[in-house]
């Protein structure tokens, strides 16, 4: 049976088993991540006003109680052209009795541990404390690069008070104002300086292949799906969730056409992301995403499409990836017409707004439909770098304006004179009207519907924007 959810896209339920022998396999894992820059150091240095200065937002909560930064933040920030992860985290406070500041010190500690460069924060106007050689201890005895910085340093007359900073044993430390200001630039070109950055990759040499990033809730068969792609167990699956920490990338050759597979944790609403190393696991795969060329959405059939698979799917489409839906463990339910019936309907329901996603029904551990996963990705990959010439764009929108015209608004006359192709990976489009403010979006979502059904697109999310004729 094969149900449509709109023109060119379909629940694909052919009976067609896995064929290794299709693979040319080789594989490798590559360091393709931004690196992860953690600030650490005791409660109430400034650690969060230096986490909104770097990042030039208000994003973490900066109070002059200590304590006030339990969880941790993330956000992408760059310097010199250098992307990185900044991320925020509470004070440290070792052997504390209460039970929320030692959860915190745990985290803090994960942080150490996963981050790849720590800029030791400490307060230039109180000295050194025990928790401060605490920390220092610890970071001499781990092997991740620091910076020793000092706070708080808003006039000259502070400067000698930093000297005594030296005693950490930490090398010679950086001083700033993160609430001036003044040291930021030196400081980031300090840490950019430090990074160990991979070489940059030439885009327009040999292609990579798609970069196809596995993504879901916990214990969906992500990682099955990629040991059965390759036939072997290149990727540790058990039957706990969350068993994958880390994103792994795979190369490997399907039909002629190169793909890098990206295996990731899974990803749990960031509510119940309590324990610090599955933060670092999440934010590894919030980073995978934003490098990949394609994601494979993959969701329990047995359990149909849940709200957090809703999420995951809104994650991916927010940031313009194509995009395939695999129903895994198909083989659980393919026997029960009822249960196959109300999943279809349910599917139907929940992907209204997004009828132009593929959706394909496998099973990873019996090897069906496993294929399709991929051929249907390597089309997405294609349809996301489709280009549309300016003509044929141009008589779509002639005959949209001669047939459903957008309606009048105020006595004005509103309509779309033209529009052209501006950029592919995802598909954007700039359309010129005299009253783009009245065009109403559900207007946009019909001119994009009428843009699918005459080019396709398919798996891709496109932007639309609407400007005034000069």
């Amino acid at each position: 049976m094969i149900f449509q959810l709109r023109s060119g896209t379909r629940i694909r339920r052919r009976i067609s088993l896995f064929k290794k022998q299709w693979f040319c396999i080789f594989f490798e894992v590559m360091a393709m991540e931004k690196a992860v820059v953690a600030i650490v150091g005791r409660p109430n240095v400034g650690k969060s006003t230096l986490f909104n200065r770097i990042i030039r937002k208000r994003e973490a909560i900066v109070d002059d109680t200590a304590g006030i930064t339990r969880d941790r933040k993330y956000a992408d920030a760059d310097w010199e052209g250098v992307p990185f992860t900044l991320v925020d985290t509470g004070g440290f406070i070792p052997r504390s009795q209460d039970v929320i500041e030692s959860g915190v010190t745990s985290q803090v500690r994960v942080a150490i541990e996963e981050a790849d460069f720590l800029l030791y924060l400490v307060d230039g106007t109180s000295g050194i404390t025990d928790v401060d050689g605490e920390m220092a201890d610890i970071l001499r005895k781990g092997r991740k690069p620091y910076l020793l910085v000092v706070n708080k340093m808003d006039n000259e007359r502070r400067t000698p008070d930093a000297a005594e900073f030296i005693r950490l044993g930490l090398g010679e430390p950086v001083l700033i104002s993160a609430l001036g200001g003044i040291g930021i630039g030196d400081l980031l070109s300090s840490v950019i300086a430090r990074l160990d950055l991979p070489e940059p990759v030439d885009e327009t040499g040999e292609e990579t292949g798609v970069r196809l990033a596995v993504v879901g809730r916990p214990n969906v068969g992500k990682s099955t799906f990629v040991n059965t792609v390759l036939g072997q167990e290149r990727v540790l699956v058990t039957e706990i969730p969350g068993t994958t920490r880390d994103p792994v990338d795979v190369r490997i050759r399907f039909g002629g056409h190169d793909f890098v597979l990206i295996d990731t944790a899974g990803m749990r609403r960031r509510s119940r992301v309590k324990e610090g190393v599955e933060f670092y696991s999440a934010l590894r795969t919030h980073r995978a995403l934003q490098r990949c060329d394609v994601a494979c959405v993959f969701v329990d059939a047995s359990e149909g499409m849940t709200q957090q698979d809703m999420r995951v799917l809104k994650e991916v489409t927010d940031a313009r990836k194509g995009v395939v839906v695999a129903v895994n463990k198909w083989d659980t339910i393919q026997d029960d017409e009822y249960r196959i019936h109300w999943f279809e309907e349910d599917i139907r329901h929940k992907l209204q707004g997004l009828t132009y996603v593929p959706v394909i029904t496998i099973s990873c551990t019996q090897g069906l439909r496993v294929e399709e996963v991929l051929e249907t990705a390597h089309e997405v990959y294609l349809e996301r770098q489709k280009r549309v010439s300016s003509p044929d764009l141009n008589r779509l929108l002639e005959e949209i304006g001669r047939n459903h015209p957008p309606p009048s608004v105020q006595g004005k006359r509103v309509r779309i004179l033209y529009g052209t192709q501006v950029g592919t990976g995802p598909p954007r489009f700039v359309f010129f009207s005299k009253y783009p403010e009245l065009i109403k979006k559900s207007y946009h979502r019909f001119v994009e519907n009428r843009l699918r059904d005459r080019f396709g697109f398919e798996g891709v999310p496109v932007v639309l924007s609407f400007r005034k004729k000069k």
